[in-house]
């Protein structure tokens, strides 16, 4: 902003003519709506906050201990079941005189408990805790896309308040340059079709201005919604400054099958698999042993014991449905970790090589475009007050200048955020 400043003081102290003070620079986002102080916020306060209050963060870890709640229930045996029955009541007698103990019926009191065979519990727990951490994983994997969203909406916001600052500068310039083209207008130094151009010019930098401000607060709700200041969008003013040109530099090839969505879908692909094979294990019948006591009170009272062993039969089906649908998952799954891990592979080589379009674009305006639209400035400025030049060649090195300066800002946007999609692509 340094240069942007001197700029705009030469170019104010030009068009005002010699002896005219220059315009002093306008400063970024001093006072928001209501009067209320600004809340400046470091990268490093940003994302502590974000991952304090972010809700996608909390809906991840809400799936995770749903998905343990599913471990505790897969690694259980079935329940015994108890049942109570009455029997041998007569239709014409009833149950008799008598108490309770006296009445002419048979009581039965059974325990069953069926017996799973063929590993069922084991594989339905081995299923459900890969199940697990694919969800785990499934929570880095967001918080690795949110932190990189997060990083993106601050660097967002920095650039939205960089350009709401060179909009804002050049439209106070214009301000005064018209004001001052006024004065020399009455005493006849200029004409009044370059004063008529100078206002069109204000007008357009004006609305320039306007809008920088709504693409500032647009980018100010944005941060705010990520790191849960929603009440305080107005106040948020990023603080630090930009990554340095060099960072990322060094950006090599990392291993897809490290980053947490690849290990999701492998998980998975485990847990379906366990699926596969617990629905083979359907045809292994499941046994049901019984315990009962019975007391006959209808012949010679009596009490007795018994004990029974139940199995399904495999007549009407053998669980055809379920081992074929368990398959397409398996082979599903498959595919999904194939894809997930080309998908990972070609964004992270993808991010390598936005990361160095991007650094060297950076480079490129900040070495060279920059300082160059700065010389072509300073000249059409000293050409214009002292008559060598025409209003036209001075409002086009000042187009020139604003441009590349928003320009550079960019770049430097474009570098910060293609840093962030390399790191969350690369992330372990």
């Amino acid at each position: 902003m340094t240069s942007l400043l001197c700029c705009c003081q030469l170019a104010a102290g030009a068009a005002a003519g010699p002896g005219l003070p220059a315009l002093a620079a306008a400063s970024v986002a001093s006072e928001v709506p209501g009067g209320r102080s600004e809340l400046l916020l470091s990268f490093a306060e940003a994302e502590r906050r974000w991952r304090e209050r972010s809700r996608e963060l909390r809906l991840a870890e809400a799936a995770v201990s749903g998905a343990e709640a599913d471990l505790r229930s897969a690694d259980r045996a079935p329940n015994p079941q108890a049942s109570l029955n009455l029997a041998s009541i007569s239709p014409q007698e009833g149950f008799g005189a008598g108490s309770l103990r006296d009445k002419r019926m048979d009581s039965i009191l059974r325990v069953e408990q069926v017996f799973e065979r063929g590993g069922k519990r084991e594989l339905r727990r081995q299923a459900a805790d890969a199940m697990l951490q694919a969800v785990r994983d499934d929570r880095d994997d967001v918080a690795r896309q949110q932190l990189q969203a997060l990083t993106s909406a601050y660097y967002g916001l920095l650039f939205a308040q960089e350009a709401e600052g060179i909009a804002a500068d050049t439209a106070a310039l214009y301000r005064r340059s018209v004001a001052t083209s006024e004065l020399r207008h009455r005493a006849g130094d200029i004409s009044g079709a370059d004063l008529s151009r100078l206002r069109v010019e204000q007008q357009r930098v004006e609305n320039d201005a306007r809008q920088a401000q709504a693409a500032s607060m647009r980018a100010r709700v944005a941060l705010a919604y990520l790191i849960g200041e929603e009440g305080n969008a107005a106040r948020l003013v990023a603080s630090d400054g930009w990554p340095a040109p060099g960072e990322g530099a060094d950006a090599g090839s990392a291993d897809p099958a490290q980053r947490a969505d690849v290990r999701a879908a492998l998980a998975r692909l485990e847990a379906a698999g366990k699926a596969r094979d617990l629905a083979r294990s359907l045809k292994t019948r499941d046994l049901s042993l019984g315990l009962q006591f019975e007391r006959n009170q209808q012949n010679l009272p009596g009490n007795s014991f018994g004990v029974g062993v139940s199995a399904p039969l495999f007549v009407n089906h053998e669980y055809e449905g379920e081992i074929a649908r368990a398959e397409a998952d398996l082979q599903m799954a498959r595919e999904s970790l194939g894809q997930t891990r080309a998908q990972a592979q070609g964004e992270i080589e993808q991010a390598a090589a936005d990361l160095a379009a991007s650094r060297e674009r950076r480079l490129r305006l900040e070495g060279g475009l920059l300082a160059d639209a700065e010389r072509v400035l300073r000249a059409a400025e000293f050409a214009y007050a002292r008559g060598a030049s025409s209003l036209l060649e001075l409002l086009d090195a000042r187009r020139t200048w604003q441009q590349v300066q928003l320009e550079a800002a960019n770049a430097r946007a474009d570098h910060a955020r293609a840093l962030a999609a390399w790191r969350a692509a690369s992330a372990q």
